[in-house]
């Protein structure tokens, strides 16, 4: 992701500058050449240099760069999921000094399908079942994918629910009856799949469907730079990409 991010700035010089590129210390391309500029280690330094910093990395990743941003108050465009609490809470923070968005997913047409799944389970009712099926390459560390999560929580807000009340994230066994108030989500992990998300709403004689398919991780990145630079100058505080997209 990072190398699509950068391509991306290459491409648009009179809209952004790469300021920094990070990788964990001891990693094998230190010092080498990435977008014109060395890549590095040092995330103090990398901060004071940015305006807003771009982080598709892992949680522990994502956490150290959430400290270092807070002193020099550079805003953040986080794409990373499987966050535990200790790292949200450095976000958190971070939040009251500079402008933070944290998105599962940062294609606008994920963005859109999120606002279209809550629209549609609360216009289709209590008789429509609400499932999510994601699939995704098979180096993918977490499951359920931060972006079936966000689906399965925008079909939760339409009818009304709490998603933790109602999320059935495995299947296995004897389980009986599927319950009426409940969202279902299924993983699958294989080849090279960018990211595939489909919400499905399950009536007695038709079945409709929401689907995105991600072709590339570009349009991660090209979602991830307009987030980017909508959010330079921006207040400190938390915002979505709904807020990017006018939604």
């Amino acid at each position: 992701m990072g190398q699509h991010v950068i391509a991306q700035i290459r491409e648009r010089p009179e809209q952004f500058r790469l300021a920094a590129a990070v990788e964990h210390a001891g990693h094998e391309d230190i010092g080498n050449d990435v977008g014109g500029i060395a890549l590095t280690a040092d995330l103090s330094a990398a901060m004071a240099e940015a305006d807003v910093y771009v982080d598709f990395s892992v949680p522990q990743g994502t956490l150290a760069a959430a400290k270092a941003a807070l002193e020099p108050a550079t805003g953040a465009v986080i794409g990373t999921t499987g966050l535990d609490t200790e790292t949200a809470a450095a976000i958190d923070a971070l939040a009251t000094r500079a402008p933070v968005l944290v998105a599962p997913n940062f294609s606008l047409g994920v963005n859109l399908l999120l606002v279209l799944a809550e629209q549609a389970a609360a216009a289709l009712g209590d008789d429509y079942d609400l499932e999510v099926v994601e699939a995704h390459h098979r180096h993918k560390r977490d499951a359920p994918s931060g972006t079936a999560i966000a689906i399965a929580d925008a079909l939760a807000r339409g009818r009304g629910w709490e998603l933790d009340d109602v999320k059935r994230y495995t299947r296995d066994g004897d389980v009986g009856p599927r319950p009426d108030q409940q969202i279902g989500v299924s993983t699958v992990r294989g080849g090279d799949v960018a990211g595939e998300h489909t919400a499905f709403f399950f009536g007695d004689a038709e079945r409709i469907e929401l689907t995105h398919r991600a072709g590339s991780r570009s349009i991660f990145a090209a979602g991830a730079l307009r987030a980017a630079g909508w959010l330079a100058g921006k207040p400190p505080g938390h915002y979505s990409m709904r807020d990017v997209l006018g939604l």
